[in-house]
């Protein structure tokens, strides 16, 4: 049945276009050429944010900011142990990928820090990410204060995430 999906929505569309009276080509090239200048606009954002990911592997300091999080992780009820991961998640989601194997191969995807990683990697986003693709196509020049709050969203995420592992 899935495999129907898209045409259907292929198929759906084409048939507003009718509908509406628009040229469905014409209109896929105008969005395919405003998607390319999107991608400029947001190239060297996305490539600063790539660059401070592989600093912070590379360097080491990621690990020792996790290390030096993780008694605060630890008092609102997040495993040590997933204070590493918690750290990268706002930057990078592929190295969170590679640290939650890590932890399936050290604890196990059935135990609490396995389900915990889970939870945490699965209610988060990767934010950093996201404000250089948005606010880099958005006109908003006051964004500084969003990041602090999504931050703190991702959390108190993390905590109810590991709070809900507990209980379950």
């Amino acid at each position: 049945m899935s495999v129907y999906i898209f045409p259907v929505i292929f198929i759906g569309i084409l048939l507003y276009s009718v509908i509406k009276k628009v040229n469905p080509y014409k209109s896929f090239m105008s969005g395919a050429k405003e998607a390319s200048a999107l991608a400029v606009r947001v190239l060297p954002s996305l490539a600063a944010i790539f660059v401070a990911i592989e600093l912070l592997k590379i360097s080491g300091l990621g690990e020792m900011i996790a290390r030096i999080l993780a008694p605060i992780f630890s008092v609102v009820g997040i495993p040590k142990e997933l204070s590493l991961l918690c750290f990268i998640k706002p930057f990078s989601g592929s190295s969170c990928m590679a640290i939650l194997s890590d932890v399936y191969t050290t604890y196990g995807v059935d135990s609490y820090i396995g389900r915990c990683a889970s939870v945490i990697m699965s209610s988060s986003d990767t934010l950093f990410y996201i404000v250089a693709v948005y606010f880099t196509n958005t006109k908003v020049k006051k964004f500084l204060l969003a990041i602090p709050i999504a931050l703190l969203a991702n959390f108190v995420g993390m905590i109810i995430a590991c709070l809900l592992c507990r209980i379950i």
